[in-house]
């Protein structure tokens, strides 16, 4: 089994526009001090249909290559590892997923499709399966704002709190967590309780700067919102019963619509990171 600390960024080729990908999940292998793993699923049904069978994979070969150069131009010493699999694409990283530190998926367009994106889209069934946290990447690079947590007192939440928090400090950012109510919710006691989960966490992290705001409203619609100016937006997949294949309302509302990248924090396999 893998050592937690050589749990290594995933990163699943399934084709060229896959390519975009890499130098993203290459910066956050750098970034946490990770190896970066390419997987490509490799189709025969594909293969039988091509002109050689031979053709689909020396493209594959040639994908990894074109990705491991890429990686590569980010930085020199990373260790890129890469292999072609046989299987469909969904099931293979999954799981893969049982031994990655974080699963770099791109968003299918959904950032940009509204409601229209279906429950079995990739990157929705990976954020509510995969056994890692997940990042959804975007087309557009966000901006150079704060990364932002998105806390509901629930201990999902809490988790990702801590996530977060390794998170902004590998990024040198700053912190924004956000806890959102109800009109009839008493903010006073709900924001004692988000400053002292955040000063948990914090003792460990004295350098990141961080901001505690309650807001009253709409879960979902403050923070898309406010994800609009975050580099990245850290949620955990549900507050209550995270089970797996299950996403809330509010981590749902973040990958159909937030424009910032989006870490669904499931399946740590160590309570503090060892460096997101």
């Amino acid at each position: 089994m893998t050592a937690a600390t050589e749990r290594p960024v995933l990163v699943g080729l399934g084709s060229d526009r896959n390519l975009a990908m890499v130098p993203l999940a290459a910066q956050e292998a750098v970034t946490h001090g990770r190896p970066l793993h390419l997987v490509h699923a490799f189709d025969w049904r594909t293969a039988f249909e091509a002109e050689t069978v031979a053709a689909p994979r020396d493209e594959a070969e040639d994908l990894l290559a074109r990705a491991n150069d890429l990686a590569r131009d980010i930085e020199p010493e990373l260790t890129v590892t890469g292999e072609i699999v046989e299987g469909p694409r969904i099931p293979i990283l999954l799981r893969r997923s049982q031994q990655a530190f974080l699963l770099v998926v791109g968003d299918g367009g959904m950032g940009t499709c509204g409601d229209c994106v279906p429950s079995e889209a990739p990157a929705v069934q990976f954020a509510a399966q995969a056994s890692c946290p997940v990042l959804v990447t975007r087309r557009e690079p966000p901006p150079q704002g704060p990364v932002l947590i998105g806390v509901d007192g629930s201990p999902s939440s809490y988790q990702a709190l801590e996530w977060a928090f390794e998170c902004t400090k590998r990024r040198g950012s700053r912190l924004l967590a956000l806890r959102v109510v109800e009109p009839d919710e008493e903010d006073e006691e709900i924001s004692r309780q988000l400053v002292e989960a955040v000063d948990r966490y914090a003792g460990r992290h004295r350098e990141v700067p961080v901001e505690c705001h309650v807001v009253r409203g709409a879960p979902e619609t403050v923070l898309v919102e406010e994800s609009r100016r975050a580099q990245a937006t850290v949620v955990a997949p549900r507050g209550d019963e995270p089970g797996r294949g299950m996403l809330g309302a509010v981590a749902q509302a973040l990958l159909y619509h937030a424009p910032s990248p989006v870490i669904i924090v499931r399946g740590m396999t160590d309570t503090a990171p060892q460096g997101a």
